[in-house]
């Protein structure tokens, strides 16, 4: 490993973002999101950390295929469901829980013989507007699947679109117990926000994500805030530091001019290890364990940034681009996006570090 960068995923932080998602569900059953190859930490580096979690819910069949395949035996749900009929006798013989979110996957099931019934988690539309049955539909759709014989346990879901902001509940709550009003079966509605405020939310199944990383769902509460640590900290070095003269300019296009003398380093991370090349001059980076600020475009392999409030700083300095003592959410804050894309960003030719109390596997 001759390129100083690398993304290190601590188990123990996502063991305890867990922990605290199971306290504040309390008495809910708990399916941790792992979309997105575990929103880029990787699904089965970890997995041995969700071993509390009663379930695990996804997009990817492979993925859903691969983790039956590693002998994982408890629930595993497929939010989007299935894109077709051909797919129904993996998702039976691999015993998957799918969403049903629109008419089509409704006759798929009515119309194709299966050799073990699903559990079904049907999708109600509250105002998010992308996937799922209007309220007004519900109870004729939970009607046929529950009549059908592809279906051996029927769920109500939903997902919250707006409960990140304090008057973000109560439209979208009303409109889901409308819909529900009389169907004796079980609901899912938290995403990590409703965790959060699952005493307002309730529900019988929860589905956080982004917090079990250390990122905050919330605009205004930090990841600090609601107690949660970071499961990936992206680290690197310093290979070059320079003196700059007042005038002078730093990278592509001359994106950043010194007002005044000063020194800058430079770290080997660019956008094709998955930083932000959007980001502007100013964005927050640690350089032995202070925070500096960038100074000029991020390129391809490097990023550049300002060492005044480093003196210290020289070539093989450490420096943590987001992660430990540097909440993602900032960097993407300054970068005007949000801590989910970064994560899931990574680039594959950034190697991972597994740690967990002092243990570090490094895999290459």
């Amino acid at each position: 490993m001759s390129r100083p960068v690398l993304a290190q995923i601590n188990l123990a932080a996502l063991r305890k973002n867990l922990r605290m998602a199971r306290e504040k569900s309390a008495g809910a059953q708990l399916l941790a999101v792992v979309k997105a190859n575990a929103y880029g930490h990787g699904l089965l580096r970890v997995l041995p950390a969700l071993s509390d979690a009663d379930g695990l819910a996804l997009l990817e069949l492979d993925a859903a295929v691969s983790l039956r395949e590693q002998h994982y035996g408890r629930r595993i749900l497929l939010l989007e469901g299935f894109f077709g009929a051909d797919e129904l006798s993996e998702i039976a013989l691999r015993r998957l829980a799918v969403v049903v979110h629109h008419i089509e996957q409704v006759r798929m099931l009515e119309t194709t013989p299966l050799t073990r019934p699903l559990e079904v988690f049907l999708k109600i539309n509250t105002g998010m507007n992308r996937l799922g049955f209007k309220p007004s539909e519900v109870r004729e759709v939970a009607d046929r699947l529950s009549a059908s014989s592809s279906v051996a346990a029927l769920r109500l879901m939903t997902h919250l679109a707006r409960a990140d902001e304090e008057e973000g509940l109560h439209e979208q709550l009303q409109s889901f117990e409308d819909a529900c009003k009389g169907l004796p079966y079980p609901r899912s509605i938290a995403n990590s926000a409703g965790v959060v405020r699952f005493s307002e939310v309730g529900g019988d199944y929860v589905r956080p994500g982004i917090m079990l990383y250390g990122s905050s769902p919330f605009p205004y509460d930090t990841a600090e805030m609601l107690g949660l640590s970071p499961a990936m900290t992206l680290r690197s070095e310093l290979i070059a530091v320079h003196d700059l003269k007042p005038n002078a300019s730093v990278g592509y296009g001359g994106g950043y001019t010194a007002a005044r003398a000063h020194r800058v380093g430079v770290i080997a991370c660019g956008y094709a290890d998955g930083y932000p090349r959007h980001a502007p001059n100013g964005t927050p980076v640690l350089v032995c364990g202070k925070k500096v600020r960038t100074a000029g475009r991020v390129s391809m392999d490097l990023m550049t940034v300002d060492l005044t409030e480093a003196p210290e700083a020289g070539v093989g300095s450490p420096v943590v681009l987001w992660g430990e003592e540097l909440s993602v959410d900032d960097v993407a804050a300054a970068a005007s996006t949000v801590g989910y894309e970064l994560l899931c960003a990574v680039a594959p030719r950034v190697p991972f570090v597994t740690t967990e109390i002092g243990k570090v596997d490094i895999e290459l």
